[in-house]
């Protein structure tokens, strides 16, 4: 998340550095809750379709991972597409399992 500076703090006065490090840990923050809740979403999902999912597993997994964000360019999002994608609990839907074990 820090990608665009590369890991520097830009601002020289110590209340804006205060300001850019709370920033950061928010943005930060968001990013591993949200990958959390679908992670636990999508072993729910796995796990009721019969797939064998250990929790000892799930000890070795970690929600803070940069798959899911982009660190170059523009997000263009619309809005109203992805709201009327949301399910009645207010997720997003899940990517399919991958079913072929060659591809894990």
């Amino acid at each position: 998340m820090h990608y665009a500076q590369q890991g520097a703090i830009t601002k020289p006065a110590l209340a804006d550095q205060t300001d850019q490090a709370w920033c950061l840990t928010v943005l930060t923050n968001a990013v591993i809750t949200w990958t959390t809740e679908y992670y636990s979403l999508a072993v729910r999902q796995l796990r009721a379709a019969g797939r064998d999912i250990p929790d000892e597993l799930l000890a070795h997994i970690s929600p803070a991972h940069s798959e899911n964000v982009n660190f170059f360019g523009v997000i263009t999002v619309d809005v109203e597409a992805e709201l009327a994608k949301l399910d009645g609990g207010g997720w997003r839907p899940l990517r399919p399992a991958v079913t072929d074990a060659a591809l894990l």
